[in-house]
Protein backbone atom coordinates (compact mmCIF):
# COMPACT_ATOMS: atom_id res chain seq x y z
CA UNK A 1 0.00 0.00 0.00
CA UNK A 2 1.26 3.41 -0.83
CA UNK A 3 1.53 6.10 1.14
CA UNK A 4 0.12 8.99 -0.97
CA UNK A 5 -3.99 9.48 0.13
CA UNK A 6 -5.37 8.52 -3.00
CA UNK A 7 -3.33 5.22 -2.75
CA UNK A 8 -5.26 5.03 0.36
CA UNK A 9 -8.55 4.81 -0.88
CA UNK A 10 -8.07 2.51 -4.27
CA UNK A 11 -10.13 -0.04 -4.80
CA UNK A 12 -12.78 1.48 -2.36
CA UNK A 13 -15.92 1.22 -4.83
CA UNK A 14 -17.53 -2.87 -4.54
CA UNK A 15 -20.55 -4.19 -5.56
CA UNK A 16 -23.38 -4.28 -2.74
CA UNK A 17 -22.81 -7.86 -1.70
CA UNK A 18 -19.14 -7.22 -1.48
CA UNK A 19 -19.80 -3.88 0.82
CA UNK A 20 -21.98 -5.64 2.94
CA UNK A 21 -19.70 -8.86 3.53
CA UNK A 22 -17.34 -6.09 3.73
CA UNK A 23 -18.63 -4.23 6.59
CA UNK A 24 -17.50 -7.02 9.39
CA UNK A 25 -13.97 -6.73 8.85
CA UNK A 26 -14.68 -2.70 8.78
CA UNK A 27 -16.10 -2.86 12.10
CA UNK A 28 -14.02 -5.01 13.69
CA UNK A 29 -10.69 -2.58 12.35
CA UNK A 30 -12.92 0.41 13.58
CA UNK A 31 -13.90 -1.06 16.99
CA UNK A 32 -9.25 -2.38 17.66
CA UNK A 33 -8.49 0.69 15.98
CA UNK A 34 -10.17 2.80 18.87
CA UNK A 35 -9.06 -0.18 21.55
CA UNK A 36 -5.71 1.02 20.72
CA UNK A 37 -5.36 4.48 20.88
CA UNK A 38 -6.95 4.27 24.13
CA UNK A 39 -4.65 1.60 25.99
CA UNK A 40 -1.60 3.99 24.36
CA UNK A 41 -3.78 7.30 25.59
CA UNK A 42 -3.97 5.20 29.12
CA UNK A 43 -0.23 4.14 29.42
CA UNK A 44 0.59 7.69 28.25
CA UNK A 45 -1.58 9.53 31.19
CA UNK A 46 -0.61 6.68 34.00
CA UNK A 47 3.30 7.97 33.44
CA UNK A 48 2.42 11.52 32.92
CA UNK A 49 0.54 11.16 36.56
CA UNK A 50 4.11 9.93 37.73
CA UNK A 51 5.96 12.62 35.76
CA UNK A 52 3.46 15.53 36.44
CA UNK A 53 2.07 14.65 39.95
CA UNK A 54 3.25 11.66 41.84
CA UNK A 55 7.04 12.62 41.80
CA UNK A 56 6.59 16.50 42.83
CA UNK A 57 4.33 15.81 45.25
CA UNK A 58 6.56 12.55 46.86
CA UNK A 59 9.79 15.35 46.17
CA UNK A 60 7.53 18.40 47.91
CA UNK A 61 8.22 20.28 44.80
CA UNK A 62 5.92 22.02 41.90
CA UNK A 63 5.14 20.09 38.86
CA UNK A 64 5.20 23.78 37.29
CA UNK A 65 8.33 24.52 38.22
CA UNK A 66 10.79 26.13 35.77
CA UNK A 67 13.34 23.82 36.31
CA UNK A 68 11.33 20.50 36.71
CA UNK A 69 9.48 21.27 33.34
CA UNK A 70 13.16 21.92 31.86
CA UNK A 71 14.19 18.52 33.21
CA UNK A 72 11.69 16.35 32.45
CA UNK A 73 11.69 16.99 28.68
CA UNK A 74 15.20 16.89 28.60
CA UNK A 75 15.21 13.18 30.38
CA UNK A 76 12.19 12.53 27.66
CA UNK A 77 14.69 13.35 24.83
CA UNK A 78 17.23 10.93 26.35
CA UNK A 79 14.90 8.37 26.24
CA UNK A 80 13.35 9.24 23.09
CA UNK A 81 16.49 8.91 21.24
CA UNK A 82 17.65 5.68 22.93
CA UNK A 83 14.75 3.94 21.84
CA UNK A 84 15.06 5.61 18.38
CA UNK A 85 18.70 4.13 18.51
CA UNK A 86 18.93 0.88 19.85
CA UNK A 87 15.07 -0.28 19.06
CA UNK A 88 14.09 -2.83 16.48
CA UNK A 89 12.60 -0.17 13.17
CA UNK A 90 14.41 2.63 15.42
CA UNK A 91 11.24 3.64 16.53
CA UNK A 92 9.70 4.30 13.66
CA UNK A 93 10.03 6.49 10.58
CA UNK A 94 10.44 10.05 11.12
CA UNK A 95 7.09 11.74 11.99
CA UNK A 96 8.18 15.00 10.00
CA UNK A 97 8.25 12.84 7.19
CA UNK A 98 4.60 11.65 7.47
CA UNK A 99 1.04 12.85 6.88
CA UNK A 100 -2.12 11.32 8.32
CA UNK A 101 -1.71 8.14 5.89
CA UNK A 102 0.36 5.25 6.56
CA UNK A 103 2.71 1.65 4.81
CA UNK A 104 2.25 -0.98 6.93
CA UNK A 105 5.44 -1.17 9.22
CA UNK A 106 6.90 -4.49 10.36
CA UNK A 107 5.57 -5.81 13.37
CA UNK A 108 9.12 -5.85 15.03
CA UNK A 109 8.82 -1.52 14.76
CA UNK A 110 5.62 -1.18 16.52
CA UNK A 111 6.69 -2.28 20.19
CA UNK A 112 9.35 0.71 19.66
CA UNK A 113 7.21 3.40 18.09
CA UNK A 114 4.25 2.51 20.58
CA UNK A 115 7.42 3.71 23.22
CA UNK A 116 8.63 6.76 21.89
CA UNK A 117 4.99 8.09 21.70
CA UNK A 118 4.27 7.39 25.08
CA UNK A 119 7.03 9.41 26.41
CA UNK A 120 6.04 12.16 24.09
CA UNK A 121 3.00 12.10 25.35
CA UNK A 122 3.44 12.07 29.11
CA UNK A 123 6.89 13.91 28.90
CA UNK A 124 5.08 17.65 27.64
CA UNK A 125 6.79 16.83 23.57
CA UNK A 126 4.34 19.68 21.91
CA UNK A 127 2.99 16.46 19.36
CA UNK A 128 -0.10 14.82 19.11
CA UNK A 129 -0.34 11.06 18.89
CA UNK A 130 -2.40 11.09 15.12
CA UNK A 131 0.19 10.18 13.49
CA UNK A 132 2.21 7.67 15.12
CA UNK A 133 -1.30 5.33 15.85
CA UNK A 134 -2.21 5.70 12.23
CA UNK A 135 1.19 3.68 11.37
CA UNK A 136 0.65 1.49 14.63
CA UNK A 137 -3.11 0.72 13.28
CA UNK A 138 -2.24 0.11 9.75
CA UNK A 139 0.20 -2.03 10.49
CA UNK A 140 -1.37 -4.63 12.67
CA UNK A 141 -4.89 -4.00 10.61
CA UNK A 142 -2.85 -5.41 7.38
CA UNK A 143 -1.37 -8.60 9.16
CA UNK A 144 -4.30 -9.60 10.93
CA UNK A 145 -6.22 -9.59 8.14
CA UNK A 146 -3.76 -11.18 6.06
CA UNK A 147 -3.71 -14.02 8.79
CA UNK A 148 -7.92 -14.39 8.80
CA UNK A 149 -9.09 -13.30 5.49
CA UNK A 150 -6.08 -13.46 2.80
CA UNK A 151 -8.48 -12.51 -0.31
CA UNK A 152 -9.19 -8.82 1.72
CA UNK A 153 -7.22 -6.28 -0.25
CA UNK A 154 -4.41 -4.86 2.23
CA UNK A 155 -4.72 -1.26 0.41
CA UNK A 156 -7.86 -1.82 1.39
CA UNK A 157 -7.68 -2.69 5.06
CA UNK A 158 -4.84 0.30 5.26
CA UNK A 159 -7.49 2.35 4.18
CA UNK A 160 -10.22 1.22 6.69
CA UNK A 161 -7.30 1.26 9.55
CA UNK A 162 -6.93 5.00 8.78
CA UNK A 163 -10.71 5.74 8.55
CA UNK A 164 -10.93 3.92 12.19
CA UNK A 165 -8.31 6.03 13.60
CA UNK A 166 -9.20 9.24 12.55
CA UNK A 167 -13.22 8.77 13.95
CA UNK A 168 -11.55 7.34 17.01
CA UNK A 169 -8.89 10.65 17.23
CA UNK A 170 -11.35 13.23 16.47
CA UNK A 171 -14.78 11.06 18.28
CA UNK A 172 -16.76 10.90 15.03
CA UNK A 173 -16.71 9.26 11.47
CA UNK A 174 -17.55 12.79 10.06
CA UNK A 175 -14.09 13.54 10.47
CA UNK A 176 -12.70 10.56 7.88
CA UNK A 177 -15.70 11.53 6.08
CA UNK A 178 -14.35 14.78 4.99
CA UNK A 179 -10.53 13.26 4.91
CA UNK A 180 -11.31 10.47 2.41
CA UNK A 181 -14.37 12.74 0.41
CA UNK A 182 -11.12 14.90 -0.94
CA UNK A 183 -9.23 11.61 -1.18
CA UNK A 184 -11.60 9.66 -3.57
CA UNK A 185 -12.18 12.68 -5.38
CA UNK A 186 -8.38 12.28 -6.42
CA UNK A 187 -9.84 8.95 -8.23
CA UNK A 188 -10.77 7.56 -11.58
CA UNK A 189 -12.49 5.14 -10.33
CA UNK A 190 -16.18 4.39 -11.28
CA UNK A 191 -18.87 4.65 -8.43
CA UNK A 192 -20.89 7.14 -6.66
CA UNK A 193 -18.62 9.02 -3.39
CA UNK A 194 -21.01 7.37 -1.08
CA UNK A 195 -20.29 3.59 -2.27
CA UNK A 196 -16.45 4.25 -1.54
CA UNK A 197 -17.06 5.97 0.98
CA UNK A 198 -19.42 3.54 2.56
CA UNK A 199 -16.46 1.03 4.79
CA UNK A 200 -14.95 3.76 5.81
CA UNK A 201 -17.45 5.35 7.37
CA UNK A 202 -18.33 2.20 9.04
CA UNK A 203 -15.06 1.48 10.42
CA UNK A 204 -14.74 5.58 11.06
CA UNK A 205 -18.28 4.86 13.11
CA UNK A 206 -17.21 1.81 14.76
CA UNK A 207 -13.78 3.83 16.17
CA UNK A 208 -15.92 6.89 17.12
CA UNK A 209 -18.44 4.39 19.16
CA UNK A 210 -16.10 2.27 20.67
CA UNK A 211 -13.85 5.63 21.81
CA UNK A 212 -17.13 7.32 23.64
CA UNK A 213 -17.72 3.87 24.99
CA UNK A 214 -14.59 3.74 26.35
CA UNK A 215 -15.12 7.52 27.70
CA UNK A 216 -13.05 9.57 25.06
CA UNK A 217 -14.05 12.08 22.28
CA UNK A 218 -13.36 15.21 21.12
CA UNK A 219 -15.54 17.46 21.91
CA UNK A 220 -15.84 21.94 22.78
CA UNK A 221 -13.06 22.88 24.93
CA UNK A 222 -15.38 25.37 26.43
CA UNK A 223 -19.55 25.87 25.81
CA UNK A 224 -19.46 29.08 23.77
CA UNK A 225 -22.87 30.77 23.35
CA UNK A 226 -24.76 30.28 20.42
CA UNK A 227 -23.54 32.82 17.53
CA UNK A 228 -26.34 33.35 15.90
CA UNK A 229 -27.34 35.99 13.06
CA UNK A 230 -24.25 36.89 11.69
CA UNK A 231 -23.32 40.85 12.19
CA UNK A 232 -22.13 43.47 9.67
CA UNK A 233 -18.43 43.17 10.36
CA UNK A 234 -18.01 39.34 11.83
CA UNK A 235 -17.28 37.95 8.17
CA UNK A 236 -13.99 41.17 7.78
CA UNK A 237 -13.45 40.22 11.70
CA UNK A 238 -13.22 36.30 11.14
CA UNK A 239 -11.35 36.59 7.79
CA UNK A 240 -8.54 39.12 9.42
CA UNK A 241 -7.91 36.36 12.37
CA UNK A 242 -8.10 33.42 10.33
CA UNK A 243 -5.82 34.64 7.87
CA UNK A 244 -3.37 36.11 10.19
CA UNK A 245 -3.55 32.86 12.54
CA UNK A 246 -2.67 30.72 9.11
CA UNK A 247 -0.14 33.60 8.10
CA UNK A 248 1.58 33.17 11.41
CA UNK A 249 1.28 29.12 11.08
CA UNK A 250 2.95 29.47 7.90
CA UNK A 251 6.33 31.08 9.94
CA UNK A 252 6.25 27.43 11.21
CA UNK A 253 5.53 25.81 8.09
CA UNK A 254 8.80 27.22 6.66
CA UNK A 255 11.41 27.12 9.43
CA UNK A 256 10.18 23.51 9.82
CA UNK A 257 12.95 21.85 7.08
CA UNK A 258 15.50 24.16 8.32
CA UNK A 259 15.04 23.22 11.60
CA UNK A 260 14.61 19.77 10.78
CA UNK A 261 18.02 19.88 8.52
CA UNK A 262 19.67 21.39 11.21
CA UNK A 263 19.01 19.01 13.94
CA UNK A 264 19.41 15.71 11.36
CA UNK A 265 23.19 17.40 11.19
CA UNK A 266 24.29 15.75 14.13
CA UNK A 267 23.45 12.29 12.56
CA UNK A 268 22.92 10.49 15.53
CA UNK A 269 19.39 10.34 17.13
CA UNK A 270 20.85 10.55 20.55
CA UNK A 271 22.56 13.29 20.07
CA UNK A 272 19.88 15.02 18.22
CA UNK A 273 16.78 14.07 19.81
CA UNK A 274 18.29 14.81 23.30
CA UNK A 275 19.27 18.46 21.92
CA UNK A 276 15.31 18.73 21.10
CA UNK A 277 14.89 17.80 24.54
CA UNK A 278 16.53 20.24 26.34
CA UNK A 279 15.76 23.14 23.33
CA UNK A 280 12.02 21.96 24.51
CA UNK A 281 13.33 22.23 28.22
CA UNK A 282 14.34 26.18 27.94
CA UNK A 283 10.93 26.42 25.48
CA UNK A 284 8.65 25.04 28.26
CA UNK A 285 10.88 27.22 31.09
CA UNK A 286 9.78 30.67 28.93
CA UNK A 287 6.00 29.57 28.80
CA UNK A 288 5.33 27.47 31.01
CA UNK A 289 2.89 24.04 31.61
CA UNK A 290 0.62 25.67 29.44
CA UNK A 291 2.94 25.13 26.29
CA UNK A 292 3.24 21.72 27.22
CA UNK A 293 1.98 18.58 25.64
CA UNK A 294 -0.33 18.05 22.83
CA UNK A 295 -2.60 20.69 23.08
CA UNK A 296 -6.05 19.64 23.92
CA UNK A 297 -6.42 19.73 27.60
CA UNK A 298 -4.63 22.93 27.76
CA UNK A 299 -6.99 24.56 24.79
CA UNK A 300 -10.03 23.97 27.84
CA UNK A 301 -7.30 25.12 30.52
CA UNK A 302 -7.00 28.41 28.05
CA UNK A 303 -10.46 28.87 27.38
CA UNK A 304 -11.82 28.42 31.06
CA UNK A 305 -9.45 30.86 32.56
CA UNK A 306 -9.11 33.54 29.68
CA UNK A 307 -9.72 36.29 31.79
CA UNK A 308 -6.13 35.55 33.25
CA UNK A 309 -4.07 35.86 29.55
CA UNK A 310 -3.12 39.54 28.48
CA UNK A 311 -2.57 40.14 25.14
CA UNK A 312 1.14 39.94 26.23
CA UNK A 313 1.29 36.60 27.81
CA UNK A 314 -0.75 35.30 24.99
CA UNK A 315 1.28 36.91 22.39
CA UNK A 316 4.37 34.84 24.36
CA UNK A 317 2.15 31.14 24.53
CA UNK A 318 1.74 31.71 20.28
CA UNK A 319 5.18 32.17 19.98
CA UNK A 320 6.58 29.61 22.45
CA UNK A 321 3.80 26.36 21.16
CA UNK A 322 4.96 27.29 17.42
CA UNK A 323 8.70 27.14 18.27
CA UNK A 324 7.83 23.91 20.34
CA UNK A 325 5.63 22.67 17.60
CA UNK A 326 8.49 23.29 14.94
CA UNK A 327 11.10 21.91 17.70
CA UNK A 328 9.68 18.23 18.51
CA UNK A 329 8.42 17.53 14.89
CA UNK A 330 11.93 18.33 13.38
CA UNK A 331 14.20 16.92 16.32
CA UNK A 332 13.10 12.91 15.62
CA UNK A 333 9.90 12.90 17.89
CA UNK A 334 7.68 10.72 16.82
CA UNK A 335 4.22 12.65 16.81
CA UNK A 336 1.34 14.56 14.72
CA UNK A 337 1.21 18.29 14.20
CA UNK A 338 -2.59 18.83 14.40
CA UNK A 339 -3.49 18.49 17.98
CA UNK A 340 -0.66 21.32 18.82
CA UNK A 341 -1.85 23.35 15.93
CA UNK A 342 -5.66 23.67 17.47
CA UNK A 343 -3.76 25.14 20.76
CA UNK A 344 -2.21 27.66 18.80
CA UNK A 345 -5.46 28.05 17.34
CA UNK A 346 -7.47 28.54 20.38
CA UNK A 347 -4.56 30.96 21.34
CA UNK A 348 -4.66 32.85 18.35
CA UNK A 349 -8.55 33.37 18.20
CA UNK A 350 -8.62 34.52 22.04
CA UNK A 351 -5.66 36.92 20.85
CA UNK A 352 -7.64 37.99 17.84
CA UNK A 353 -10.80 38.40 20.04
CA UNK A 354 -8.76 40.86 22.76
CA UNK A 355 -7.73 43.03 19.59
CA UNK A 356 -10.87 43.08 18.05
CA UNK A 357 -13.68 43.42 20.83
CA UNK A 358 -16.35 43.30 18.45
CA UNK A 359 -15.83 39.80 17.19
CA UNK A 360 -17.71 37.26 19.16
CA UNK A 361 -15.92 35.09 21.37
CA UNK A 362 -16.42 31.60 19.96
CA UNK A 363 -16.54 33.01 16.05
CA UNK A 364 -13.17 34.21 17.08
CA UNK A 365 -11.45 30.97 18.32
CA UNK A 366 -12.79 29.17 15.40
CA UNK A 367 -11.97 31.27 13.33
CA UNK A 368 -7.82 30.89 15.31
CA UNK A 369 -8.15 27.43 14.81
CA UNK A 370 -9.28 27.15 11.45
CA UNK A 371 -6.34 29.59 10.30
CA UNK A 372 -4.10 27.68 12.02
CA UNK A 373 -4.91 24.09 11.29
CA UNK A 374 -5.05 25.26 7.55
CA UNK A 375 -1.62 26.21 7.65
CA UNK A 376 -0.36 23.23 9.53
CA UNK A 377 -2.61 20.20 7.95
CA UNK A 378 -3.06 22.10 4.66
CA UNK A 379 -6.62 20.43 4.52
CA UNK A 380 -10.14 22.70 4.54
CA UNK A 381 -11.94 19.87 5.37
CA UNK A 382 -10.15 19.25 8.84
CA UNK A 383 -10.17 23.01 8.89
CA UNK A 384 -13.59 23.46 9.31
CA UNK A 385 -14.39 20.29 11.41
CA UNK A 386 -12.02 21.16 13.74
CA UNK A 387 -13.02 24.76 13.94
CA UNK A 388 -16.23 24.06 14.17
CA UNK A 389 -15.49 21.01 17.50
CA UNK A 390 -13.91 23.25 19.36
CA UNK A 391 -16.39 25.72 20.23
CA UNK A 392 -19.05 23.41 20.18
CA UNK A 393 -21.74 25.91 18.43
CA UNK A 394 -23.05 24.79 14.74
CA UNK A 395 -23.97 28.55 14.33
CA UNK A 396 -20.53 29.46 13.25
CA UNK A 397 -20.28 27.18 10.56
CA UNK A 398 -22.01 29.29 7.58
CA UNK A 399 -19.74 32.16 8.20
CA UNK A 400 -16.64 29.79 8.57
CA UNK A 401 -17.22 28.34 5.32
CA UNK A 402 -17.08 32.19 3.76
CA UNK A 403 -14.05 32.63 6.19
CA UNK A 404 -11.97 29.52 4.94
CA UNK A 405 -11.82 31.15 1.59
CA UNK A 406 -9.31 34.01 2.15
CA UNK A 407 -7.85 31.86 4.79
CA UNK A 408 -7.06 29.48 1.81
CA UNK A 409 -5.57 31.78 -0.27
CA UNK A 410 -2.79 32.61 2.13
CA UNK A 411 -1.76 29.01 2.58
CA UNK A 412 -2.53 27.47 -0.78
CA UNK A 413 0.51 28.14 -2.55
CA UNK A 414 2.90 27.52 0.28
CA UNK A 415 4.66 24.51 1.05
CA UNK A 416 3.02 21.78 3.49
CA UNK A 417 4.59 21.23 6.90
CA UNK A 418 6.26 18.20 5.74
CA UNK A 419 9.93 17.10 4.58
CA UNK A 420 9.68 15.69 1.50
CA UNK A 421 11.89 13.51 -0.32
CA UNK A 422 13.71 16.25 -1.99
CA UNK A 423 14.28 18.25 1.55
CA UNK A 424 15.80 14.77 2.46
CA UNK A 425 17.93 14.97 -0.77
CA UNK A 426 19.09 18.06 0.40
CA UNK A 427 20.45 16.81 3.69
CA UNK A 428 22.32 14.17 2.59
CA UNK A 429 25.09 16.53 2.35
CA UNK A 430 25.04 17.10 6.04
CA UNK A 431 24.04 13.58 7.61
CA UNK A 432 25.14 10.49 6.65
CA UNK A 433 21.81 8.73 7.51
CA UNK A 434 18.45 10.91 5.35
CA UNK A 435 15.95 8.15 6.03
CA UNK A 436 16.57 7.90 10.00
Amino acid sequence: MSGTPAAAAEGLTLTVRRLVLLSIPALVIGALAALSLWCLDWVADQLDDLLWTTTPQAWGISPDAPWWIFAVLTVTGIAVGLVVWLAPGHGGPDSATTELTATPLKLAALPGLAIVVVLGLAGGVSLGPENPIIAINVSLAVALVARVAKAVPAQLVGALAISATIGALFGTPVAAALVFTGVVAELKSGGSLWDRLFLPLVAAGAGSVTTYLLGGGFGAAQAFDPYGTPAPFDLLFGSIVACAAAAFGLIGVYLFPLVHRGFHALRHPLLYITLGGVILGLLGMAGGEITLFKGLDQSAELLADQASYTSAHLTLILLVKLAALVVAASAGFRGGRIFPSVFLGVAAGLLGGALLPGLPLGLAVASGVLGLVLAVARDGWIALFVAVAIVGDITVLPVLCIIVLPAWLVVTRARPMLITPDDLARERGTRLDPTR
